[in-house]
């Protein structure tokens, strides 16, 4: 309650009966008190123009004017507080609204993903890595958390599997390259540079490549035997992995069933050893 209508809630115990007939009267219309004349307040009470003057004098006013005054600015104040609430509300649903948004580009990116797949290249890339000598993944930057999470699940279903983080590791972990080794280079856009010269230079050296990249015009494309793609576009300037990630899922699972026994055995020795170290809750 404003100031001054909460002066006048506190004063009623010690009011007369026909000063508490005005406060009882303003407190039940506090948005038309504003407006109205001394005359027009004392004849909606049922009391005298003199009880009014009085009346606002026990409040601690000067005058009727006064009392008005304080009244129309408790008004404004109340006004504004109401559009600040509107505004804050509606700024509220604006940022809820952002946030489902988030959703639904990562849904509607996911079912571009699914509706420009090729499945024949998928199942080109899973006979490629289950015929595998070695298996590289090269990802960089943002793209680095794809390639961790690929590489977490194909060390449960083969030997030789590496993650190569920059050319300096080349060297010590390539060493006579040739067809039956697989390069599989993640990268979306905006590509990292690192990322594509590996990717080249291991095809170059007689590796068979495997692209998961965003569009056929990635500069992973012309150096690739088998090429995937997935929306990757998010909002502003950060890229969604949604879709990459489910693309990533169907080319892990699509694996999974062909080495099941193989991935079964080593989920059940590393349950072992996650109960024997106490690793989880």
């Amino acid at each position: 309650m404003a100031e001054v209508y909460q002066k006048m809630a506190e004063k009623i115990p010690n009011m007369s009966k026909a000063q508490e007939k005005i406060a009882k009267y303003i407190l039940s219309h506090p948005n038309s008190t504003p407006f109205l004349t001394v005359e027009k307040l004392a004849k909606l009470s049922g009391v005298s123009i003199a009880t009014v003057t009085r009346f606002v004098i026990f409040l601690g006013y000067k005058g009727y004017p006064e009392f008005l005054k304080d009244t129309q600015e408790s008004m404004q104040q109340q006004v504004s507080k109401a559009e600040r609430m509107k505004m804050d509300s509606e700024k509220e649903f604006s940022e809820e609204s952002e946030i489902y948004k988030i959703f639904e580009e990562d849904l509607n990116n996911i079912k571009s993903t699914m509706d420009d797949l090729n499945v024949y290249e998928l199942k080109k890339a899973v006979e490629l890595l289950l015929k595998a000598k070695r298996i590289f993944i090269v990802s960089r930057r943002s793209s680095s958390v794809l390639g961790a999470f690929l590489k977490y699940y194909l060390d449960l279903m083969f030997i030789n599997v590496n993650l190569i983080d920059n050319i300096e590791q080349i060297p010590k972990q390539i060493s006579e390259i040739d067809d039956e080794d697989v390069v599989i280079g993640i990268a979306f856009e905006k590509y990292a540079r690192s990322t594509v010269e590996i990717f080249t230079h291991l095809k170059r050296m007689g590796a068979t490549t495997i692209a998961l990249t965003d569009n056929m015009l990635s500069p992973l494309v012309p150096y690739s035997d088998v090429a995937l793609t997935a929306v990757s576009k998010g909002s502003k300037d950060i890229e969604s992995f949604a879709a990459p990630l489910s693309l990533i899922n169907a080319l892990i699972i699509s694996i999974e069933k062909e080495k099941k026994d193989f991935f079964t055995n080593n989920v059940q020795l590393l349950e072992e050893a996650w109960r024997k170290f106490d690793l989880f809750i």
